[in-house]
């Protein structure tokens, strides 16, 4: 593994000025290793979905550094943003965002058109395990297979780093865990180095990293050593 394949260092964000300024990040310090799943929890407000855009490009820093693989994102322009945001990174969101007049297959095609060294769209639907959905249209799929979908989307880029801001928050119980266990699987097969922000501890015991925020900081970085499979958590 690579030694601080992420790192954040001192990171600031403020939002507003004077009496209605907002620090969402108040000086936050932590690193990830290159391959790792990483669950980052925090409640509402903790300030996680701040950081996360800040990583993905998405938000840039009042002050301090975000580094991925030796390249500093905070330092960053315009273009270097978006060649980062179309090459390096893959997003899935709480919902899904699929274009409703697109079958799945287009849905997911239209990410691999964007880069470089794209995975075809039709092996990424089947890795997500959806093949014999690809002419269906989003209507036509419940909330699991559009989540589904959506990770495809994001694994067609063949991105080194997968954001996943709350991607079971809109699925039921069941559901939920089989999107977790398909984002460790292709975690550990494809060795992509994923992170999802959660409110949810009861996932957890399942991440080879567990980092807690609150109100804008740190709380802890620790190494799981003792990983539970999501088959066996319950919440």
């Amino acid at each position: 593994m690579s030694a601080n394949y992420i790192k954040f260092q001192d990171v600031k964000k403020s939002y507003g000025s004077g009496n209605a300024q907002i620090n969402a990040l108040a000086g936050v310090d932590f690193e990830i290793e290159k391959g790792e799943f990483c669950i980052l929890l925090g409640s509402s407000g903790a300030g996680k979905t701040t950081l996360l855009n800040m990583l993905g490009g998405m938000d840039t820093v009042t002050s301090g550094h975000i580094e991925f693989d030796g390249r500093e994102v905070s330092a960053f322009g315009k273009k270097e943003l978006i060649e980062y945001r179309r090459h390096d990174v893959g997003f899935v969101f709480q919902f899904y965002n699929l274009i409703p007049n697109l079958t799945a297959l287009e849905n997911v095609e239209i990410a691999a058109q964007l880069c470089k060294n794209p995975i075809p769209a039709a092996e990424a639907l089947d890795m997500v395990g959806l093949s014999e959905r690809a002419n269906n249209f989003p209507a036509q799929l419940s909330g699991g297979e559009q989540q589904r979908v959506a990770i495809a989307r994001a694994l067609a880029k063949n991105p080194r780093l997968l954001l996943c801001d709350e991607p079971t928050g809109a699925l039921d119980y069941v559901t939920g865990k089989a999107v977790l266990k398909l984002l460790y699987d292709l975690s550990k097969k494809r060795g992509t180095t994923v992170i999802i922000i959660t409110h949810n501890q009861a996932i957890a015991p399942m991440a080879d990293r567990i980092i807690k925020i609150k109100s804008g900081k740190i709380l802890s970085n620790e190494l799981n050593s003792n990983i539970t499979p999501i088959d066996e958590i319950e919440w």
